[in-house]
């Protein structure tokens, strides 16, 4: 039997048995148990997210900083204003919580923080393209950059959206 609303069995009745998962958890349950799942996403792309973000803060105190070019500085500002964004959005989520977690509503927040945490990662993926583009275009040139961003580009969609598409259910690659 199958309940939900197509967000992992997260819809129907409060006290609820669902099963489409192989799970015996009421929806209460499988809501905690699916925030506890997305704080470890958040923990492991905050990090990811701090990491790029000192190393940005570092680029501006660095006696060649004054010898990059206009591209190079437009690209440095808009990535410390992504680096933000990515902070932001990882902890948009503990704020919600904050706010609504004794309303019984954590089901809504699961859906609502999956939703952040999806934006997040993409944040990331466009913050891991941008500093790697900074640091081969300071370190070899223009051209050499924009080859490093084309295969960001291609590692960021090939690993983080068709490869996980291409895992099934099971945890085996489908056909």
């Amino acid at each position: 039997m199958r309940e939900g609303t197509g967000m992992g069995g997260l819809g129907g009745r409060a006290g609820a048995r669902t099963h489409d998962d192989g799970r015996d958890e009421s929806r209460n349950e499988r809501a905690d148990r699916n925030w506890d799942e997305l704080m470890q996403e958040l923990r492991v792309m905050q990090t990811g997210a701090q990491i790029l973000s000192g190393f940005l803060l570092a680029v501006a105190f660095q006696p060649r900083f004054p010898d990059l070019d206009e591209v190079q500085v437009g690209l440095y500002v808009a990535l410390v204003g992504l680096a933000a964004v990515c902070s932001l959005l990882a902890l948009a989520p503990v704020a919600l919580h904050r706010t609504h977690f004794a309303q019984g509503r954590k089901p809504e927040l699961v859906v609502i923080a999956g939703r952040i945490v999806a934006a997040d990662l993409i944040a990331i993926g466009l913050l891991t393209i941008g500093v790697t583009t900074l640091i081969v275009d300071v370190a070899l040139g223009r051209v050499a950059a924009l080859v490093a961003t084309c295969l960001c580009v291609v590692g960021v969609v090939l690993l983080w959206v068709l490869v996980p598409r291409r895992v099934g259910r099971d945890g085996r690659p489908t056909d």
